[in-house]
C-alpha cells in the first residue's frame, strides 16, 4: 500500500504541465492534518510546488522544473471552473493597441482574486466584473478587454487598427455581446458592425 506522499505524487505525475493539486481531494486518504503536512513536506523537499494557499503544482522535467505561468492559470481555470483570461494592458499589447509591455503576468477572473507564485515567476488574478469576461479567453474577448483598459478617450483610435485585423466571426461575436457591455464600448462596437 503507497503512502499518503507517494499517492500525491503519483497524482501529481499523470497531471499536463501546470495541473493543479489540492489537499481536498486528498482527504479520503487521510486526516485533514496528515494530509496538509503531507503536502507541506512535499513543497519543501520541491517535489511539488506550492502555487498559492491551497493550490499546488507538480514541477516540470525541463525548463529548470517550473511550469509556464500560462499553464498555470489554465490548470486553475481547469480545477476551479471559473473563467480566467489576460487582463485589458496584456491583451491591448497583444492586439498591437499599444506597446507598452505589462508589468508582470495579471489575468482577469470570474472568481476570487489571488496571486499565484510559481517559481520566480508571480501572477496576480484580479476579479473582474461580468461583462469583461463575457466572451471568454477569444480574440472578442480580448478586444473587450483592451478597450475597456485603453479607455472611452482611445476606443477611435483603437477600433482603427481593429477594423484592419478583426476577421467576421470576431465582429460578429461582438456584436452579439453589445448588450452586455458599456454604452460607450457598444456604440463603437455598433459603428463597425454595421
Amino acid at each position: 500500500m503507497k503512502t499518503l506522499p507517494e499517492s500525491i505524487l503519483e497524482h501529481s505525475r499523470q497531471l499536463p504541465e501546470g495541473g493543479m493539486l489540492t489537499p481536498k481531494e486528498f482527504l479520503h486518504l487521510g486526516s485533514r492534518a496528515a494530509v496538509d503536512q503531507a503536502f507541506s513536506r512535499l513543497a519543501k523537499a520541491g517535489k511539488i510546488i506550492r502555487a498559492a494557499r491551497g493550490l499546488y503544482v507538480a514541477p516540470t522535467i525541463d525548463r529548470q522544473g517550473v511550469p509556464s505561468m500560462a499553464r498555470v492559470v489554465g490548470g486553475l481555470a481547469s480545477k476551479t471552473q471559473e473563467m480566467i483570461a489576460l487582463d485589458g494592458a496584456g491583451s491591448a499589447k497583444m492586439l498591437g493597441l499599444t506597446n507598452q509591455i505589462p508589468n508582470g503576468y495579471v489575468f482577469l477572473t470570474s472568481g476570487r482574486a489571488r496571486n499565484l507564485n510559481v517559481g520566480d515567476v508571480q501572477a496576480e488574478i484580479r476579479h473582474a466584473p461580468r461583462w469583461m469576461l463575457s466572451l471568454g479567453d477569444t480574440t472578442a474577448g480580448a478586444v473587450v478587454r483592451a478597450l475597456a483598459w485603453l479607455g472611452e478617450a482611445q476606443v477611435s483610435v483603437a477600433m482603427e487598427k481593429l477594423r484592419k485585423q478583426l476577421t467576421p466571426p470576431d465582429w460578429q461575436a461582438l456584436s452579439s455581446a453589445r448588450s452586455l457591455l458599456p454604452s460607450w464600448m457598444a456604440v463603437a462596437i455598433g459603428r463597425e458592425v454595421v
